[in-house]
Formats: structure tokens, sequence, C-alpha cells
């Protein structure tokens, strides 16, 4: 089998990978290394076959754990283990240093050292900072980092050792950089299942500043696809911009929402802005369309009322991910309890 060894695959956009790569071939053999930190789940890992996955609770910062569970000759070590919140990164940057960026290297070290034969790494648009407010101008692969958040500061300073370990010790890498991703068990902090939940429970959804700022949305399953796409036939030393040409304003967003679930506008809650929130950005994916003959399957309408249908279904696994730490954090960043109206 096809060894492949996935960093954070207990979260909301590994744990699709994950389920992705089992279902499309039996070649893979996938070694699943998390921390299982507030937003990895090992109820996103229930159902797959034993066989083929095999799961280690473990930090990519250990630099110990991380050696101990690497085999050598892996196909690929796909990293998405990252602190990945804006608004937490804000408030203290350290553990996004730690796992970010100290993490990364350590993966990097120890690919090395075992023969991996390929890097992937789960990069963001937002190293590439905020577009104008045009509708005219996109991110390239060329575009220059510009990050604006401790959060985009440090997935930038990742990719920098990362293209580092490509260039000095020519090491097998590829970077993948995407907007916004949505789909099913996605940790309730984030944008679009924060909302989908508050809806669902007639609660007000919190809205940044005017709600004018610009994201670019995908569904996961779409990015996961590109991400393996990347990871069996991109070029080494490349990066790829992946995204679903869906640049829509938060507001939009919202508003789709409450039209699909059949909920009122006046649940929308204008809350203070964050801060140095970026305004834009949107992807142009021409490179890996052309190149790697990737296009996303989702529309946004049909992404859209495929997640809506999950949280619906899947009640418990909301309810539990919305309880403890997750509530004491929405009483700090929003002022109010998870459960007020």
């Amino acid at each position: 089998m096809r060894k492949v060894f996935v960093t954070g695959g207990a979260g909301f956009i590994g744990s699709a990978f994950v389920k992705l790569l089992l279902d499309e071939s039996d070649d893979w053999f996938i070694t699943n290394f998390d921390a299982l930190t507030y937003a990895g789940n090992l109820e996103n890992l229930t159902g797959l076959d034993e066989n083929r996955h095999h799961f280690i609770r473990g930090d990519i910062a250990d630099r110990d754990a991380v050696t101990q569970a690497l085999e050598n000759d892996c196909e690929a070590i796909v990293n998405f283990a990252a602190e990945s919140h804006v608004d937490r990164s804000i408030t203290s940057a350290d553990d996004f240093l730690r796992t970010n960026v100290t993490g990364t290297q350590i993966l990097l070290d120890a690919a090395r050292a075992k023969g991996v034969k390929r890097f992937v790494q789960v990069s963001t648009d937002e190293v590439m900072g905020s577009l104008p407010e045009d509708d005219a101008s996109f991110f390239t692969e060329d575009s220059p980092f510009a990050p604006n958040s401790p959060y985009a500061a440090s997935k930038a300073a990742a990719e920098h050792l990362v293209r580092a370990a490509h260039h000095t010790f020519g090491l097998d890498t590829v970077v993948t950089r995407c907007g916004n991703n949505y789909g099913p068990r996605q940790f309730p902090e984030k944008f679009l299942p924060l909302a989908i939940a508050n809806a669902m429970n007639d609660q007000t959804i919190p809205v940044y500043g005017d709600g004018m700022n610009v994201r670019d949305w995908i569904y996961v399953e779409d990015h996961c696809r590109a991400i393996l796409a990347v990871m069996e036939k991109g070029k080494p030393g490349r990066v790829y911009n992946i995204g679903a040409r869906n640049p829509r304003r938060n507001l939009e967003v919202v508003q789709s929402l409450l039209d699909a679930l059949g909920k009122p506008h006046s649940l929308l809650r204008f809350v203070t802005d964050r801060l140095g929130h970026d305004r834009r950005y949107a992807i142009d994916p021409s490179l890996i369309e052309a190149e790697l003959d990737w296009r996303p399957r989702e529309t946004w309408a049909s992404g859209l009322a495929k997640t809506i249908a999950w949280y619906r279904e899947n009640n418990r696994w909301l309810e539990n991910t919305r309880s403890g730490a997750y509530r004491d954090y929405y009483r700090l960043q929003y002022g109010t309890e998870v459960n007020a109206s």
C-alpha cells in the first residue's frame, strides 16, 4: 500500500481529506497524526476502515513524537495541522507560532530524515493580505506575501520554511493556498457553522463590522480533491491556488443561509469589527485548472444545501462541539451566551 502521513486529520478539512483518500482508492494506508486540541474531534473519524487508517494522538511540534510516528519511505506528508482561527491569534499568537512555524519545520526535518517522497503544505490565501475593493483583482500564485494577522503571518512563515527545504535540500514540496471552506464537521467557532447553529436555534448571528468583507468560498470536498490532485500530479516546488470562483460578501453569505433555512434576516446582529480585518479575498485558480485539470463539483447553492442538511441530521455532533470551552470562547468573543437570543 502507498503510505500517507496526514497531520491534523481529525479536524474539519483534514478528516474530509482522509475520508476522500479512503473512498477514492484501496491503495492508500493513512497514518493520521493529530494533537486533538479543541478543534480536533475523533467523532469526525467514525466508521473508517481500521485496516487502512491508523490514528495516533500527537503534536507536530513534538520532534520525538513525529519521528516515532512517521514510517520510512512514506509516499507523502500532507500537513493540515495548524492553529487556524484569526480571532484566537489576535488574543495570543503563542500557539500559532509553535504549531504553524516550529511544527512545520519539525515535519520538514522528519520528511528528509525518513525519505518521504513528497511534502504537501496546506496553506491559506490570507498569506497574501487584502485585495482592493474593485472586484477586478485576484490572488495568483505570484501575489506578494502581505499577511495582516498573527495567524496569516505564521502560515506565511511556514511557507517560507517549505520553500527553503525545497531549494536548500531538494525536498519535493508543493504548497496549496485556499480560501474559506464550508461543509460538514466544521468547528462552530468558524463563521458559517456558527451562523448555521445559531439560525437553527433562532439565536442571533454576529456579523463583524458592516458585513461587506469578501471571502472566497469552496466546499470542503472540492478543496480536498484539489489537494489530492496536487499531491499526485503537482510539480515539485510549485504553489497552487485553489478556489471555486465564488467570492461573496459575509452579509450575503448569512442572508443566503437564512433564506435557505426560512429564517428572518432580523437574526443578524452587527458586532464590533475584528482588529485588522482584511477587506477582500478572491482567488484566481487558473493554474490548477489548466495544469491539473481540477474543477469544483459543487456550486454555492448545492454545497450550502448539503452543509445545512448535514448539520440538521447531526445535531448531537453539533451540541457536543458547542459545549464546554466553546461556550467560554463565545462569551468572551461576542459578549453573550451561545444560547442567548
